[in-house]
């Protein structure tokens, strides 16, 4: 058995991410209780702390990409279980769950759109499907993504929400670390723009291999971005960490990353960003 399968296609999402299924929600980082549908009319932002809550892919697309311009690739790549994997359940069972709670095959979307008119490829992480880890098909469709960004000649951006590898898919999971950054090497060698956007949270290999290596690596205000988490670090160096660490505020002072860019301004952020990079056609 191969390390993914084609399989037929499903609604490509059922409905969008919700917040909470009542009219108020908690805050996880100020703690504030808000009205729901004020948090959904301001982009799901608090406004309170404008803490950025999660977006489905949908939500992200419909932000970022002019209206109805989208283009879904690859769509009907499945992930197949050559490990015959088991811990509390079989992964195939896991899948199944997944791909019926997401309404996709697995946890990365790609394709092609505009942004204010401007051509690019985009490949965006879906943390609803296994918390967005990146098993062989989350690879191989960024492989894909890059592959046609090439032969489009076009910019190539990632939006990055995951924590890590797949562990259901042990070495074959780890090996997808090498291979989207080589992936990004041709990008690099073509001399076409990869530009990173990091959303909360971005953890493990994804941190460690692709979404690290953009030209330009930008994220959103407040976002969780690591390779092991503060925790796990805390009991590893017998150390208190410093205030803050991990969010991006304190990434983009130790220069981690190249600037931090509220929902409001992103659109027109990547916008000028590839305009500069590629020109005005």
């Amino acid at each position: 058995m191969g390390w993914f399968k084609k399989a037929p296609a499903k609604d490509s999402e059922k409905g969008k991410l919700n917040i909470t299924e009542g009219m108020w929600v908690k805050c996880p980082f100020c703690r504030g209780i808000v009205y729901r549908k004020e948090v959904d009319r301001n982009l799901k932002l608090c406004p309170k702390c404008e803490y950025h809550f999660p977006l489905s892919v949908t939500e992200r697309i419909e932000m970022l990409l002019d209206p109805e311009s989208f283009q879904e690739w690859e769509a009907d790549l499945s992930p197949a279980d050559p490990l015959t994997f088991v811990d509390t359940q079989p992964y195939v069972d896991r899948l199944v769950v997944n791909q019926e709670k997401t309404g996709r095959k697995d946890g990365m979307v790609i394709g092609g759109g505009l942004v204010q008119g401007k051509p690019l490829v985009i490949a965006i992480f879906d943390f609803r499907f296994m918390g967005g880890s990146m098993g062989s098909v989350v690879g191989e469709k960024i492989w894909r993504a890059v592959d046609r960004a090439l032969k489009m000649k076009h910019p190539f951006v990632l939006v990055a929400t995951s924590g890590g590898a797949r562990m259901q898919e042990g070495t074959l999971s780890l090996m997808q670390m090498a291979k989207t950054a080589g992936a990004v090497a041709r990008l690099h060698e073509a001399r076409l723009p990869f530009l990173s956007l990091l959303a909360d949270p971005t953890f493990g290999g994804v941190t460690a291999s692709i979404a690290m290596l953009g030209d330009i690596i930008l994220a959103e205000p407040k976002a969780l971005i690591g390779f092991a988490g503060p925790r796990v670090i805390e009991q590893t160096i017998k150390q208190r960490l410093p205030e803050g660490f991990q969010r991006a505020e304190f990434l983009l002072e130790h220069g981690m990353i190249d600037s931090i860019v509220p929902r409001p301004r992103l659109r027109e952020t990547i916008y000028t960003i590839l305009t500069h990079l590629v020109g005005t056609h």
